[in-house]
């Protein structure tokens, strides 16, 4: 995860919500303005995101390919449906990310700075949680511990990763040892490139911090 920094509000959705008091998320589709809004709200929290979903770190191309998600899901907080605060961008995958979280809580969010220091990416492409509630949010989100629990993910994460090294002249198997470099590299890294990220960035920025402090 890489955490995200909501903007405020757009106007679009307080207007709307102003000429809507009572009504919930699930009603914009009741006409072309609300469906409309839903795929303006795509947009905006794409671009928040960097076109990375949410949770996984994907790329995510447009907003065809992904779907408005509730990090506190709608049915356990109804009030927060419109809130534009609580909504992110998250990948189509089956049973991954938006899929697998349904209405389950989530103890650690991508809100959260927290979510780049307690989740621990490897080489291998398989994540582990350093707290309990990393733990927890990796296996609701079902973000591959475990081979035997997702094993596409951890797949094309480590060759998205691995390339992604590569081409910054790092061999994975051999990591990086020289602390400036490191740092620098994690610097660069971290700045979008006309509004996007590589995919799976931020994976590789928590492995390069792990080398750094290791």
């Amino acid at each position: 995860m890489r955490t995200i920094i909501k903007g405020t509000e757009p106007p679009y959705l307080t207007v709307w919500k102003q000429k809507n008091p009572h009504k919930k998320y699930e009603d914009l589709d009741g006409t072309e303005e609300g469906k409309s809004i839903r795929a303006t709200i795509r947009g905006d929290v794409l671009k928040e995101q960097f076109y990375l979903c949410a949770y996984c770190c994907q790329r995510i191309q447009d907003i065809d390919a992904c779907r408005n998600e509730h990090i506190e899901a709608q049915s356990q907080n109804p009030r927060r449906t419109l809130d534009f605060s609580n909504i992110v961008a998250s990948c189509n995958t089956p049973e991954q990310c938006d899929d697998a979280h349904k209405s389950k809580y989530l103890p650690l969010t991508p809100l959260m700075t927290e979510c780049e220091t307690e989740l621990r990416f490897k080489i291998s492409g398989r994540v582990e949680g350093l707290s309990d509630r990393a733990t927890v949010t990796i296996q609701v989100l079902n973000l591959g511990d475990h081979e035997k629990n997702n094993r596409a993910l951890i797949e094309k994460r480590k060759q998205l990763s691995n390339a992604l090294l590569w081409t910054n002249d790092i061999d994975p198997d051999e990591g990086l040892e020289d602390e400036d470099l490191l740092k620098m590299l994690i610097d660069e890294l971290s700045q979008p490139q006309l509004n996007q990220m590589e995919p799976f960035t931020p994976v590789v920025i928590n492995i390069l911090q792990s080398w750094l402090q290791s």
